[in-house]
């Protein structure tokens, strides 16, 4: 028994585990870095304390500064959310050494799993379905490349000890295999510790389906249902739900019953999720094993009415599971938007910034947050800062529920993908339920935004810059003489567009064309406004006060640091001669690489820094001068 917990962890999971331990009456405990001092899961906490600085090697991925938090505060478990440490077997090992009830699974079944490798020979003895490949203990360059002609292509390649992207890679085409081998293992290295790589037979346009599964100490396994994961970019879920669209009462039995027996085979505890690949005949294969509680947990929620946390809770301190599996009932339809600061026009760029203002929808939409007004995302975690989350009485109602709430949504201060998620939540294919996992690579769609709205926010901005210059009242309806430079544009303020009032918060009531609008306003830097209408964000400057200037110039010369990050692989030299899309160097920002390839043709004129080093964005990191220059 324990009566309290200490989530090792940060953002909105820290804060879900803090949500359901207060209403079952356990003292809560946060952990944070240096760059998480006022971050909102620090102040959800009964007791907060530092474990180092910012990076997560000096503190979430930090064993010892937990255990010594652990110890300083009092605490008696440790739930350690999802990422950083949740799938770590030498920090289970370590709790369970220190005295400390672990909320997960046991170390040995967190060791196996966490092996795609092993846990596929596991699986296979299990009797669980799995897709042909090669998961040998050789890993020298030569067997896996004569493993990858044996199976023949198309192939995944895919690192053995993780999972969420990295160290996966696509192979088409043998040519070129080697280096798809190394970088897959490189950035498995750089996030897992561990280069190991599986190859397997690749399912063309999958349905990306998981099972989540429930063991206790007293010898039950149940299933709580699918979730449907396929909307993903670059291998990252994006939209989950739940019933899957796809999957039969029939799939679900048989899907169902191969997890809980993944689960019995290993001798699992706890929460856990069984993910498999569906083909479009009905058969699936077994991926992966997820020992921890998932991101998506939300959704499986929604359709039970249950608890996920409050059972892993309850299971660690001993319970046997609060329902049978006969007892396990579905109700209605479920969906998940992951909003991300992530610029989705821009490859899905990670973004920085501050948060200057944060409204949730105001329907009634569950929104699990990891911000708060003035909140600050930075480099160095998961750009993930928020979930919506809508349950209908069908998919169809739940999805036209987190469309209207996208248009409620207000995130100033930073790029995000809300409209991004609005253009998928639109697509024909997607409100059919006909999504595969092959979906945003064959719909490449993008941000979405009616002309009509991004032309009125503008007129918002001309008329807030005009009142600004002439008027100390934004009320009165009195037509403006003053010219606004916007968007390269001499511009007037619109006479039909009125500006009625804006509260402290910063909702700003405006009639335009004789119609009664809202909009969210907020100051922005150097005298500019951050506008939100209709679910659309932009911020506009007025350019005669703009102080920031561009060397334009510079663009087609240079390679710019699209956003903070640190330099992990630099694949050129001064003076070297380079062609237009040759990769100049790797960089690692939010758990990701990102290769920057050369703009033109060139030779290499200068670097603007090393392997290793810390960038900032728009920082130039090579500029290139013309071959006979």
């Amino acid at each position: 028994m324990f009566d309290s917990v200490l989530v090792a962890n940060r953002g909105e999971i820290a804060r879900r585990v803090f949500r359901t331990a207060r209403q079952k009456g356990y003292r809560s405990i946060a952990v944070y870095s240096e760059a998480d001092a006022t971050a909102p899961h620090v102040g959800d906490a009964d007791v907060a304390a530092c474990i180092g600085g910012a990076t997560p090697a000096e503190s979430y991925l930090n064993i010892e500064a937990v255990l010594e938090a652990a110890r300083k505060t009092g605490a008696q478990a440790v739930h350690p959310g999802y990422g950083f440490l949740a799938e770590n077997a030498d920090f289970a090992k370590a709790c369970d050494a220190a005295g400390l009830v672990f909320v997960g699974p046991p170390a040995q079944a967190i060791e196996l799993m966490g092996s795609k490798r092993l846990s596929k020979l596991r699986m296979i003895e299990a009797g669980v379905p799995c897709v042909p490949g090669y998961s040998g203990a050789d890993q020298s360059t030569e067997v896996l490349a004569a493993e990858a002609a044996r199976i023949g292509v198309p192939l995944m390649i895919k690192a053995s000890a993780g999972g969420g992207g990295r160290g996966l890679r696509l192979v088409e085409n043998l040519e070129g295999l080697e280096d798809k081998l190394a970088a897959a293992a490189s950035e498995a290295v750089g996030a897992f510790g561990n280069g190991e790589l599986i190859l397997e037979k690749a399912v063309i346009n999958p349905r990306h389906v998981e099972i989540q599964i429930f063991a206790d100490n007293h010898g039950n396994v149940v299933h709580l249902g699918e979730r449907d994961c396929s909307v993903q970019r670059r291998h990252q879920k994006v939209i989950e739900e739940a019933p899957g669209p796809s999957v039969t009462p029939e799939i679900r039995d048989a899907m169902g019953q191969a997890a809980v027996e993944a689960a019995r085979a290993i001798g699992y505890r706890g929460a856990g999720t069984v993910e498999f690949l569906l083909a479009a005949d009905g058969s699936f294969y077994f991926m992966e094993m997820n020992t921890r509680l998932q991101v998506e947990h939300p959704v499986t929620e929604e359709i039970t009415g249950q608890d996920l946390v409050a059972w892993q809770l309850d299971v660690a301190a001993g319970k046997p599971l609060p329902l049978a599996q006969e007892d396990i009932s579905f109700s209605g339809h479920a969906m998940e938007l992951r909003l991300y600061a992530e610029d989705a026009d821009a490859g899905f760029l990670p973004q920085t910034g501050q948060v200057v203002a944060w409204n949730g929808p105001e329907l009634a939409l569950r929104v699990d947050s990891a911000i708060e007004q003035g909140s600050v995302i930075s480099s160095y975690y998961d750009p993930m800062i928020a979930k919506l989350i809508a349950h209908g009485a069908d998919r169809e109602e739940a999805r036209r529920k987190l469309l209207r709430g996208l248009d409620q949504l207000v995130l100033q201060g930073l790029v995000h993908n809300g409209s991004f998620l609005k253009s998928v939540l639109l697509d024909d294919v997607f409100a059919a339920g006909e999504a595969t996992t092959a979906f945003l690579n064959d719909r490449e769609l993008g941000s979405v935004a009616a002309d009509s709205v991004r032309e009125l926010m503008r007129d918002l901005a001309v008329h807030l810059f005009a009142r600004n210059k002439g008027q100390t009242r934004w009320t009165t309806a009195t037509p403006l003489p003053v010219k606004i430079k916007l968007d390269g544009e001499s511009v007037t303020p619109r006479e039909d567009l009125q500006i009625l009032e804006q509260d402290d918060l910063g909702k700003l009531v405006f009639y335009v064309d004789g119609v009664r609008r809202s909009a969210f306003v907020s100051k922005g830097p150097e005298g500019g406004f951050w506008i939100s209408l209709d679910g659309q964000t932009q911020f506009f400057e007025e350019q005669s006060l703009s102080t920031r200037k561009t060397d334009n110039s510079a663009t087609s010369s240079s390679v710019i640091a699209p956003m903070p990050g640190a330099v992990v692989a630099l694949k050129t030299e001064q003076g070297a001669q380079v062609s237009k899309g040759d990769v100049l160097l790797v960089l690692e920002a939010m758990k990701m690489q990102h290769e920057l390839t050369a703009p033109r043709d060139g030779i290499v004129a200068e670097l603007g820094t090393q392997e290793g080093a810390q960038v900032n964005s728009r920082d130039v990191l090579v500029r290139l001068e013309e071959e006979n220059a």
